[in-house]
């Protein structure tokens, strides 16, 4: 009802609940229209930016998932298997589509059209969430400007990485769960539970939500409905939200003949972090303190200190905020799931972080702090709404510090692409290759496992490579090498280079000689006098 009055008059207009509710359904779209529009715009500007930057493909991991995708489609031997154990498959599986076409492989845009989906999404979902904590207009948008003008995420939604991704399937995981508390709807927790599923395809980070969600999922149900009811929902979620990781386990058995290659094969973490720890650089492994110290720094780097200590503030606002019901704020901490599985993976040697000054001298994998951008977000959010005397407080200080990022392009991501461990210069072996393989017959013997990055950054087709998953290439060129490979490539003496491991054990090794000694690989070439009885049965 409106109400109009002058003096001794006044006049009531009565309006019908469902045209209050029209009216507010066309503001919020008009409103989330505007915000998607905005977010196409930054992302789009945002992966042009880094591309004519040359940033976009300096981390090696990101050249490595491109890798993953071509080989599906193109080389000596395609097909789904080209997946392998090491990375979950689907940020891989996405890229099939347009993986094929040269220059979206060449350029990353394969696998960064996916990130900017997810940075696209993500902003939604944050926007979405803080509409369902019924969190004010301001506060709203003081979360999204948060979330969407760092200049982390805005690089990594840019490049062929997982992390956007991953951050889009996971709050949004949270989201519907958090909802579902609200509504009771089946549907909403059947969204929740298809989320996860799919963060479960993306990382192992995924994995340990699905633990997170499936523990919040018994309590509402248990507590609130009775055991009956928990059994059903129980059954319904994890039967969903699980269906990834049995279909890994059926893969790698399928595959790799061990259910377990994934976690105990010879290019799994466990195995790298083994060589780590032998070198004696796994520093947070069983120090639970240093683990916290690690990971909270890593956080900090890629969202500012002051903006993650605000967040940590709205954490325990949030707790304390009785006009919430409490099982919505139990569900809704599940956006700190990451913070938990990092400490933990750190503590139990499964992970390494290289925090530079703190833990080694350089960067690496600094990155995984990103994951708790969301929940920052949020809860900035929420304290902006909560505490509505100082909000303009917030709004500026929060403008202040993104300002003072951009003006600094203060961004420890490209940090560790360009000058941490995460992006190893490859440049001079790679360029070798490019300058003097192309119009020459012969196949270049080369670790994937150790040096896909040269493999993309040389411009050759997948199908000039003999890798570890080219199949009876790779056994027959690693048993008799100057039969199939016309060059190899290799760290020479480094026995954790499967090529160099192999030919350590054969005879056919003496039919090369050194023609190139580069600080991160060296190139050998089979000698002329073997040319011809070499084999190659692809041109390039």
């Amino acid at each position: 009802m409106i109400s109009f009055s002058f003096r001794s008059f006044s006049i009531a207009i009565r309006i019908p609940k469902h045209i209050v509710s029209t009216v507010h359904q066309i503001i919020t779209k008009k409103v989330l229209s505007g915000i998607i529009l905005i977010l196409v715009l930054i992302s789009c500007c945002a992966f042009y930016y880094f591309l004519i930057d040359g940033t976009a493909l300096a981390y090696n991991d990101a050249r490595s998932h491109l890798n993953i995708g071509r080989r599906v489609v193109e080389g000596l031997s395609t097909g789904l298997a080209q997946l392998g154990s090491v990375w979950l498959p689907l940020p891989h599986l996405l890229m099939v589509p347009t993986i094929w076409v040269d220059i979206f492989w060449r350029t990353g845009f394969s696998g960064a059209i996916q990130s900017m989906l997810a940075f696209l999404f993500s902003g939604v979902i944050l926007y979405k969430f803080l509409e369902l904590l019924r969190v004010c207009m301001m506060g709203r948008f003081v979360a999204l400007a948060i979330f969407i003008l760092n200049l982390n995420i805005l690089y990594m939604q840019s490049v062929a990485m997982t992390e956007l991704l991953l951050i889009a399937t996971m709050t949004a995981g949270v989201y519907y769960l958090v909802k579902w508390y609200q509504s009771d709807w089946v549907t909403d927790l059947i969204k929740s539970a298809f989320f996860i599923m799919l963060s479960t395809l993306i990382r192992y980070d995924g994995w340990f939500l699905l633990i997170v969600a499936g523990g919040l999922v018994f309590f509402r149900a248990f507590f609130e409905k009775g055991k009956k009811h928990m059994e059903g929902s129980m059954i319904l979620f994890s039967t969903m939200a699980g269906v990834g990781i049995v279909l890994w386990f059926l893969w790698n058995l399928l595959i790799f003949g061990d259910p377990l290659y994934f976690a105990f094969g010879p290019f799994s973490a466990k195995a790298q972090q083994d060589q780590l720890e032998a070198a004696g650089v796994l520093a947070t492994k069983h120090d639970l303190w240093f683990s916290l110290m690690v990971y909270l720094h890593a956080v900090m780097y890629n969202s500012n200190a002051f903006l993650t200590l605000l967040g940590a503030f709205g954490v325990l606002v949030f707790i304390f905020d009785r006009s919430i019901r409490f099982s919505v704020r139990i569900a809704s901490l599940g956006l700190l799931a990451p913070f938990a599985f990092n400490v933990l993976a750190l503590y139990f040697g499964h992970s390494v972080l290289f925090v530079q000054g703190l833990s080694g001298d350089t960067w690496f994998n600094v990155r995984y702090g990103l994951m708790l951008a969301p929940a920052i977000a949020i809860f900035i959010g929420y304290i902006t709404h909560r505490f509505s005397r100082v909000r303009l407080l917030i709004l500026g200080l929060c403008f202040f510090v993104i300002l003072f990022s951009f003006l600094s392009f203060d961004a420890v991501t490209i940090d560790d692409a360009l000058i941490g461990s995460s992006g190893k210069n490859v440049s001079e072996v790679s360029g070798w290759l490019k300058e003097h393989v192309p119009g020459k017959k012969g196949y270049v013997l080369i670790s994937a496992a150790s040096h896909d990055a040269i493999i993309f950054s040389s411009g050759l087709p997948m199908s000039r490579f003999i890798h570890e998953g080219t199949g009876s290439y790779w056994k027959n060129a690693t048993i008799a090498p100057d039969r199939w490979a016309r060059w190899i490539v290799m760290r020479t003496n480094d026995v954790n280079d499967l090529t160099f491991k192999a030919m350590s054990q054969t005879t056919g090794f003496a039919a090369y000689e050194k023609v190139q000694s580069f600080p991160f690989a060296d190139i050998y070439e089979l000698k002329p006098e073997y040319l011809r009885q070499l084999q190659y049965f692809h041109h390039p």
